[in-house]
């Protein structure tokens, strides 16, 4: 019998395969998760330097970017940080099946001075002289997978849930975080800025060259916590085959498949993504 995941990817190719040849009129809209800003951005012009369609790339905190998307805006593909948005839309008949398109795990970025380790990470953390920074719950899924972490923490030491989840100071991905200057990433912002000792994010990078500046640490497997990101199409809205906006859905499907590729799987790989 069929996965759900097999299904889905059929469903995804057949899509593909009937969608008209023509190039999009309008560029290609793509919501995507911040943590995919570095792979997202090259597969994005890679795609349309092979295509000739233009795709328009926004990025941002997961669950923000799904409350715009519920708002109205209009939407081709939707890159989410977690299942559960992608999910939603699907159930509310907003966006095709979802599936996973590519994984992260959690690790945890420290200053150097910390000398933080694979094997005192849980004691470090608890140190009540360290400041852990993390994302924003509910409004980012990099928030949500830290507080994950601060539970598997409490059933290893009683206590440290509570203890973790006091002492986090949500920093990235929220309606009202602080200001970061132009450019610059936020994580490795506030770490310079000695405003925490430790960051608790994503494995993966925005960049494909390691900072030598901070360290970064994969959690023991009693800590460790994998994210699966989704990927959906939008639904196309009523009447949208009389506009200009219909050559962009159907590169949708198009851009959605090259995200499955080996090609685009590899590429997300050197960001520290894991492919499928």
């Amino acid at each position: 019998m069929p996965t759900f995941f097999s299904r889905t990817l059929i469903a995804f190719t057949m899509l593909g395969a009937v969608v008209s040849p023509t190039l999009a009129q309008t560029p290609i809209k793509v919501f995507a998760a911040g943590s995919l800003t570095g792979p997202l951005t090259v597969l994005a012009r890679q795609f349309s330097a092979d295509t000739g369609e233009a795709v328009e790339t926004v990025f941002g905190p997961s669950g923000l970017l799904l409350e715009r998307i519920e708002q109205g805006e209009n939407v081709d593909v939707f890159a989410s940080a977690n299942m559960a948005h992608p999910q939603q839309l699907a159930r509310e008949a907003k966006a095709i099946p979802a599936l996973v398109f590519t994984r992260n795990s959690v690790c945890v970025t420290a200053r150097p001075e910390l000398q933080l380790s694979t094997e005192n990470l849980l004691d470090k953390l608890l140190d009540p002289s360290v400041r852990i920074g993390t994302s924003t719950p509910q409004a980012d899924p990099g928030g949500d997978y830290a507080w994950l972490l601060f539970a598997k923490a409490g059933k290893v030491r009683p206590g440290a849930q509570q203890l973790l989840a006091a002492k986090a100071q949500q920093l990235v991905g929220g309606r009202h975080s602080p200001a970061v200057p132009a450019g610059r990433d936020a994580v490795k912002y506030f770490l310079e800025q000695k405003q925490v000792d430790a960051f608790i994010g994503y494995c993966s990078s925005r960049q494909t060259v390691a900072d030598t500046g901070l360290t970064k640490v994969v959690p023991p497997a009693e800590l460790a916590i994998t994210a699966d990101f989704g990927l959906t199409v939008l639904n196309k809205p009523a009447g949208l085959h009389a506009n200009s906006h219909a050559g962009s859905h159907d590169g949708a499907y198009r851009f959605a498949l090259f995200l499955l590729s080996p090609e685009a799987q590899q590429t997300l790989a050197a960001y520290g993504f894991s492919p499928l």
